[in-house]
């Protein structure tokens, strides 16, 4: 437990050295977890109610969490119904949307990426009124408001139990880190840089690069301790906090990093003076 905390230091220490808002981990803080097209009115759904580009996600139950990580403590939770994109967040969707292209590797295919919380909350908003939906971000408190129809981030536990789709597993696809190159971009086959979208195999539930490319920003703000006091049905998180949750891994970071359970967190970024890393990118979430 002291190697993986402290190897959570050393890292935290290296990305402030790639720009952006310094992060302030907890105490115990373990180290770091194509869409639906923009279309100018409702998004396009059909007699089954799946959404283009959209998986469906069933309601369900599952033990969320890792008993070896410190701040991932093993706890049941149920999830609602709700649908996810495909895949992550490309930077020809991005700039289809908002007008310009952040990412420090450009490929219009490549997942959108330097993109900070705030970024991508507002981009959720901007995706919502152009498919004639009610956004769910209050931009001034960046509260969330869940019963809203547009676009969101997904809560920390609706990214797990999308991820796990059905497994109790490290991975997706097993216990087996040796595997993980079918399934995700991590620093032994990126070759240094983020890769296009969908290149690798789903995990069960359709979704790609759910693991790996670029950590996902959740809706959640990170707490060491949340899982001991989180609700057992739909949990959203702290009310509060400095932070927020990232998932999956990255394509410069260890198989460690990608397994489901896994959590790390970053600062969202709020002040304009603020700006993304080139490992954090997002996928949208809606009811």
């Amino acid at each position: 437990m002291t190697t993986r905390i402290t190897s959570a230091v050393m890292i935290a220490a290296g990305l402030l050295l790639w720009g952006g808002c310094e992060r302030t981990p907890g105490t115990n803080v373990a180290e770091p977890a194509s869409a639906s097209p923009v279309q100018s009115s409702s998004p396009t759904t059909n007699a089954t109610g799946t959404i283009a580009g959209m998986v469906r996600i069933p309601e369900g139950r599952f033990q969320m969490g890792d008993k070896g990580q410190v701040d991932a403590k093993p706890h049941e939770v149920a999830v609602s119904a709700f649908f996810m994109d495909r895949t992550l967040v490309t930077q020809d969707q991005y700039e289809k949307v908002m007008g310009e292209n952040p990412s420090r590797w450009k490929g219009g295919k490549n997942p959108v990426e330097q993109v900070r919380w705030s970024d991508a909350v507002r981009f959720c908003n901007k995706r919502s009124e152009l498919e004639g939906l009610r956004p769910c971000y209050d931009l001034k408190s960046w509260k969330c408001d869940f019963d809203a129809d547009g676009y969101r981030l997904p809560t920390e536990a609706e990214w797990e139990y999308a991820c796990r789709a059905g497994t109790s597993t490290a991975y997706f696809f097993g216990d087996d880190a040796s595997k993980l190159g079918d399934y995700a971009w991590f620093d032994k086959n990126a070759g240094g840089r983020p890769r296009p979208v969908g290149q690798k195999q789903p995990n069960p539930w359709g979704l790609h690069d759910i693991c790996g490319n670029v950590w996902e920003w959740c809706n959640d703000f990170y707490k060491v301790d949340y899982y001991g006091e989180s609700s057992p049905t739909d949990p959203k998180g702290p009310g509060a906090g400095q932070t927020k949750v990232v998932r999956g891994g990255a394509w410069r970071f260890s198989a460690e990093r990608c397994r489901s359970a896994y959590r790390y967190n970053e600062n969202p970024g709020y002040a304009d003076v603020c700006f993304g890393y080139d490992i954090y990118g997002f996928r949208c979430v809606k009811k």
